[in-house]
């Protein structure tokens, strides 16, 4: 038996953050990023818009990119202070993140980290809050999904924590916060989306529910994400709508070894952090020439080259033009081609690789890539992507 679940409301659309008015409950927790929300003053418009409704508002500010363990547990703590009856997460998403994993620990404060890490383990939510979020990035969706992704900054992890349990109840779409985003953010998210939609459309789990929301959501990204990059408004509202579509995809459909070896690359080298979207911008033309070996994810791939008009007489020839789309973007977007270009010391790399690729096998997005893969084969893909070389095993 398969399952699909979204949000019961979702609210889109210009100035669709007033439903805040309409909201019925007695106090919110407000759980915030860094300070762009601030800045731009959509705090103020959420806080005036809850006084109006009659809601107590009380703020969890500067979750940081990333969100960790300790910064996830010191929310719970707050919400169990406050005793909020709606969680509202608002920014990228890293607090809508963050805030999902303190939702738990608020009601259920005995429960462990380690207690949640293994996929669809989450107890009963609902019991003392309901979860609303507001995206202000064009990517990660989050609004709409049963994941969240915390770090664990001391073993070097990303956890991606999964269960309809943490789908929010309601989700506001409102395209004027993803206007304040900058260009390189931008990418890095929309890549993030592109690649949440061609991992659920070849996905062992994609469906009839889910294909449609993949395919529409790849052919916004194709057509809108160039133009939001370069600061077209119009296109950045409808990437806002599409990278929400890849979402409810790959929510229902899941992921694959993309966002496996993004989760366990993102925070392991000291040589910087590798963003999100960035990684997946990096890893995913690799990951489709690996995949291409199965012959049921050749043929879907070439089945998003075909629906968004790329040439090609065979299936291996259309898989092909994909890759070559993707690396296209990635030259447009500035984003590096290999682990090496990115800054990555080969030393370092020659030295962890080996542990990473076998805590990539073991993340939640592998159970549904559509070609199996060993730690063995995770390392050469790796090894692959940091040298720039054609995937051929």
């Amino acid at each position: 038996m398969n399952r699909f679940t979204l949000p019961r409301d979702l609210y889109w659309g210009k100035g669709s953050l007033e439903f805040l008015k309409q909201l019925d409950g007695k106090k919110a927790i407000l759980v915030l990023g860094g300070g762009s929300m601030k800045k731009f003053g959509f705090v103020d418009k959420v806080t005036s818009y809850l006084k109006e409704a009659g809601i107590e508002v009380k703020l969890f500010e500067n979750v940081e990119p990333d969100p960790s363990v300790e910064t996830v547990m010191k929310g719970a703590a707050a919400m169990r202070e406050f005793e909020p009856d709606w969680i509202i997460a608002m920014g990228g998403g890293s607090p809508i993140d963050a805030a999902k994993a303190m939702w738990v620990f608020y009601e259920y404060p005995e429960t462990t980290f380690e207690a949640i890490i293994q996929p669809f383990s989450f107890p009963t939510l609902r019991q003392k809050a309901k979860f609303l979020a507001i995206p202000s990035t064009s990517g990660t969706a989050t609004e709409v999904t049963a994941f969240s992704v915390i770090t664990d900054y001391a073993k070097g992890i990303k956890y991606p924590l999964a269960d309809f349990n943490i789908t929010p109840d309601v989700a506001i779409v409102d395209p004027e916060l993803a206007e304040t985003m900058p260009a390189h953010l931008t990418a890095y998210t929309g890549m993030d989306a592109l690649t949440h939609a061609i991992e659920a459309y070849v996905s062992t789990l994609n469906g009839p529910f889910t294909d449609p929301l993949a395919l529409k959501a790849i052919a916004m990204v194709n057509d809108y994400l160039p133009e939001s990059y370069k600061g077209d408004m119009a296109a950045r509202e409808q990437m806002h709508y599409g990278q929400c579509l890849a979402g409810m995809a790959f929510s229902n459909a899941l992921l694959g070894i993309v966002h496996s070896m993004a989760h366990k690359t993102g925070a392991a080298f000291s040589t910087g952090h590798i963003t999100h979207g960035l990684a997946n911008a990096m890893y995913l033309p690799y990951v489709i020439q690996y995949n291409a070996k199965d012959a049921a994810a050749l043929k879907r791939y070439a089945e998003i080259a075909r629906s968004i008009n790329l040439k090609g007489d065979t299936d291996e020839e259309l898989m092909k033009a994909l890759c070559a789309k993707i690396d296209a973007l990635n030259v447009e977007f500035s984003i590096p081609k290999t682990l090496k270009e990115f800054g990555i010391k080969e030393d370092e790399f020659n030295e962890k690789i080996a542990a990473i690729a076998e805590l990539a096998v073991g993340d939640a997005c592998t159970g549904s890539n559509p070609r199996a893969i060993d730690p063995k084969q995770m390392e050469q893909l790796f090894r692959c992507i940091y040298d720039g070389k054609a995937v051929e095993f």
